[in-house]
């Protein structure tokens, strides 16, 4: 192992901190509890390592291994080589949070760019410079509409077909706070439409929250619980699938005042579920309140582009006390990898991706739909996921397509008691018309058995 200190550098340090030996800094330890004896395996070569690693590492089955129809936040998309070839670049590889722009131009301009395309696609005013998940977001969502009602509004309804693993983020961030969350209940019926939430929605409600599409893949157009919400002074936030919104219209347009998502979709690979990228975008009014890094242009004293970090007076690292939240970095790298997906593949090229996605996923739902036993659960427009109703319990499904090299969907009854012997499919433009065949010709066994 290498060490950069030399003796002398270790006395050095020694005589400045007032101490002898390296042992003296160690006295508030108990002597017995100093150098304990550890049950440690024989030292390993790095070829023996490597070895051991990669023997480890082959007991896991991927996507490169397995047929994928399994979502639910996560997706299986094409990533193209030039994504990473980008991110191994030095410059960006080891770049941290850029506080010098004289010698940081190019990890900001990526994080601006990042911050444009997200506002293009999702049609708000400004974007941070990302958080650290799609289930963070959600809750900074809470956090930036708290702050923006001066803490006088303390409600937010929140749709129980919101993502479950947001939710739960959700009450941990406020869970000892004032902030009362209504709407996600067990007496509140997944099944139902938006319109549910308009009850709830009164002028102590200081936000909305729903996803677009929602968790078990509807399309809803959210303008009537939009125009509800801002009736009383509330706002709206939606959470999105970056990929939809290729082909769907931008929350912006049906009058959301916040837009999250989970960037994953964007060039991010699966990697066993992280690290992942969250999407923070909303409108001009709200932008001091709003969490996380923010980049913007500017010239310097040449009269030349330059980028900054701007509007940093509210995050906590310059005002803790008084900041809306406590984050206080960005997915720069995943953020990077978003950026450089969305260049390469422009407007037209996600559009395409999405309109594959569609269209696969109804040509499965509609061949499923075909056996015996299985239903489609609901008749609403749906994106690339859709919930089945199965003949048997999901986890024998799932097992017996695991056997035939399916990675099969989600299982519903972990999170709804309610869905037991549901399965939500997920299908991407990497399912071929022969994997969904395929798919359809098991599921016919487990309904012929």
């Amino acid at each position: 192992m290498f060490f950069p200190h030399t003796d002398e550098d270790k006395e050095a340090m020694l005589r400045t901190i007032g101490l002898d030996r390296l042992e003296d800094m160690f006295q508030a330890v108990p002597a017995a509890r100093r150098f304990p004896e550890l049950n440690l395996p024989p030292a390993l070569t790095e070829m023996e390592a490597m070895a051991e690693m990669q023997g480890i590492a082959a007991a896991n089955e991927t996507t490169q291994d397995l047929v994928c129809f399994l979502g639910a936040g996560a997706y299986n998309h094409y990533v193209p080589s030039a994504v990473d070839s980008i991110l191994r670049r030095g410059e960006f590889y080891t770049a941290y949070t850029p506080y010098q722009p004289e010698i940081s131009q190019g990890t900001l301009q990526a994080i601006f760019d990042y911050q444009s395309l997200i506002t293009a696609l999702t049609g708000m005013d400004v974007s941070n410079a990302s958080h650290y998940d799609g289930a963070t977001a959600v809750a900074e969502a809470i956090s930036l509409a708290y702050a923006n009602f001066r803490g006088k509004r303390a409600k937010v309804v929140m749709s129980p077909a919101l993502h479950p693993h947001y939710r739960q983020t959700v009450h941990t961030y406020n869970r000892g706070s004032v902030i009362t969350i209504v709407g996600d209940d067990a007496e509140n019926n997944p099944q139902q439409s938006p319109e549910a939430l308009l009850p709830l929605i009164d002028d102590q409600t200081a936000l909305v929250i729903v996803q677009y599409p929602d968790f078990f893949g509807r399309v809803y157009d959210y303008t009537s619980l939009a125009e509800a919400a801002h009736a009383v002074g509330a706002l709206l936030a939606v959470s999105v699938n970056p990929i939809a919104l290729g082909l769907l219209k931008p929350p912006a347009e049906f009058g959301a005042d916040i837009v999250t998502g989970e960037g994953q979709p964007l060039g991010i690979p699966l990697s066993f579920g992280g690290p992942y990228l969250g999407i923070f975008a909303t409108r001009q009014e709200y932008v001091r309140k709003m969490a996380g890094r923010l980049v913007g242009e500017t010239v310097d004293n040449r009269g030349q582009r330059a980028y900054v970090l701007t509007l940093t007076a509210r995050e906590q690292h310059i005002r803790r006390e008084k900041a809306t939240s406590n984050i206080c970095t960005n997915q720069g790298l995943l953020a990077l990898a978003s950026t450089v997906y969305m260049s390469l593949l422009g407007k037209h090229g996600l559009r395409q991706v999405a309109e594959l996605c569609y269209h696969k996923a109804h040509y499965a739902a509609q061949s499923i739909a075909s056996l015996s036993g299985f239903d489609l659960w609901t008749k609403r427009p749906f994106f690339n996921e859709f919930m089945v109703r199965c003949p048997a319990p999901v986890a024998e499904i799932n097992a017996h397509l695991l056997d035939h090299g399916i990675l099969g969907g989600y299982e519903l009854g972990e999170e709804y008691p309610e869905l037991s012997d549901h399965m939500l499919i997920a299908v991407t433009e990497m399912n071929t018309k022969e994997e969904i065949d395929l798919l359809v010709d098991v599921l016919a066994e487990v309904s012929n058995d």
